[in-house]
């Protein structure tokens, strides 16, 4: 670790073990492919159960469950259009945690990091196989 790094971690505020449950939970709740893809999608405006499983590539009951948790953890709200339920993510921290993980990492799943010709793009560790198409 160089100075300049320990510089900046020691200026870091101190948390308290409530904080880390709470972040740790919101992670927990953005940690499945569909919920982050919600959020995604929610970060844009409201929609509903029905064009959230189209645009999502999933079913309505599926969504529908993933919904009801990310309200349960407050990530999303909701409220009532006539006989539709629309959902949104009102916290702008939110949307920037997101918007900053998919601003790291590469349409192909690799990390963007500065341009290195040296050496070929690199996955993230936890990376998996993409599914099969179709």
């Amino acid at each position: 670790m160089d100075d300049h790094h320990l510089a900046e971690t020691a200026t870091l505020p101190d948390i308290t073990e409530a904080q880390l449950h709470a972040a740790a939970g919101s992670f927990d709740m953005l940690s499945t492919p569909t919920r982050l893809h919600l959020v995604w999608l929610l970060a844009a405006g409201e929609y509903d159960v029905s064009t959230l499983a189209e645009r999502a590539n999933a079913n309505v009951p599926a969504i529908s469950q993933h919904l009801a948790k990310l309200r349960a953890a407050g990530i999303v709200a909701a409220r009532r259009d006539g006989r539709r339920q629309l959902y949104r993510v009102e916290d702008p921290h939110i949307i920037a945690v997101v918007a900053q993980m998919f601003s790291h990492i590469a349409p192909d799943g690799t990390l963007a990091a500065e341009a290195d010709e040296r050496r070929a793009p690199r996955a993230p560790r936890f990376a998996v196989a993409a599914p099969p198409v179709g």
